[in-house]
């Protein structure tokens, strides 16, 4: 069972998890589930013949039912004439134009998409938390130690997507990016329950990252990691030209993703209420544009 905050009714909410009891199995068994995981789920192989199969027209009858059983808002989202061509392109959905809701002051921090947030503050670029007793370093997850060390002490914001969320994610602020940089990794699950169960995930999975050169930000640093039958993660936005805040940067294609911000220090404060929640434990479930921060004034 996943809890959440939903922080615009105030109140805690529990997560309805695509495939929970398979989850749950596969991560919790010592001997099938631990094998099944390791020969195949992970491996690159399983998620790119799912991605296949989400690509072709036969997964279109999927669709209805993932609506009704995740109670999906298509209201929110353009859908083209003659209805998705599959589930895939369903998955990746855009949204309407009158739904971006997206704070416009310069001093606001946004959410770059819709998912469940933990933010930390003063962080140890060493001793990055996971889960609970569970770490990972900055330096192993981008592999680039000159970049990692710009970070220490400063604040970091992990969005995990889960498959009935809005999968493309989008800049901060205005700004220029640089190119992505992509590291082979494996395909687990980012469900809390497979954090709890593989050490330093993140760093195992595969993943990109790029430097956004943000007008009010600083330098932020973009991690996007891959999950389980995530197809791939696509990269729309083109290096090194000016973009504007609520422009979008990429999307997942199927499965369950995760996107990490990392700001350097003494540049954002975040909401208290995020930060209360992180620190009981809990996710709070944040929308791409809405407020999530503040910059911090010199």
């Amino acid at each position: 069972m996943i809890k959440f905050y939903n922080r615009r009714n105030k109140e805690y909410q529990i997560e309805r998890v695509a495939g929970n009891w398979a989850i749950k199995w596969i991560y919790g068994s010592r001997l099938f589930g631990a094998g099944l995981l390791h020969f195949l789920i992970k491996r690159r192989i399983a998620s790119r013949l799912y991605g296949i199969y989400c690509s072709m027209s036969v997964s279109r009858k999927k669709i209805d039912k993932f609506i009704r059983d995740f109670n999906v808002d298509m209201d929110r989202f353009q859908v083209p004439e003659g209805g998705f061509k599959s589930f895939n392109e369903f998955f990746y959905r855009k949204l309407k134009k009158d739904m971006m809701n997206i704070e416009k002051e310069d001093r606001v921090l946004i959410s770059p998409c819709d998912g469940k947030v933990l933010a930390y503050q003063n962080i140890d670029i060493d001793m990055l938390l996971q889960v609970k007793d569970i770490t990972y370093s900055l330096r192993e997850l981008i592999g680039d130690d000159e970049v990692a060390d710009k970070y220490n002490k400063g604040t970091c914001l992990v969005f995990r997507l889960c498959p009935s969320d809005y999968h493309r994610f989008h800049f901060i602020d205005d700004g220029i990016c640089e190119k992505t940089n992509k590291i082979k990794g494996c395909y687990y699950s980012v469900n809390p329950v497979a954090l709890d169960k593989i050490e330093k995930l993140f760093c195992e999975n595969k993943r990109e990252w790029s430097i956004f050169h943000s007008k009010n930000f600083g330098d932020v640093l973009y991690v996007e990691v891959g999950a389980t039958f995530v197809g791939s993660i696509v990269q729309t936005y083109k290096p090194n030209e000016e973009v504007k805040r609520g422009d979008e940067k990429g999307y997942f294609k199927f499965g369950a993703s995760t996107v990490i911000l990392f700001f350097k220090e003494n540049i954002a404060i975040i909401d208290g209420d995020i930060l209360e929640q992180t620190q009981k434990g809990y996710e709070t479930y944040v929308y791409m544009g809405e407020k999530i921060g503040i910059k911090r004034e010199e």
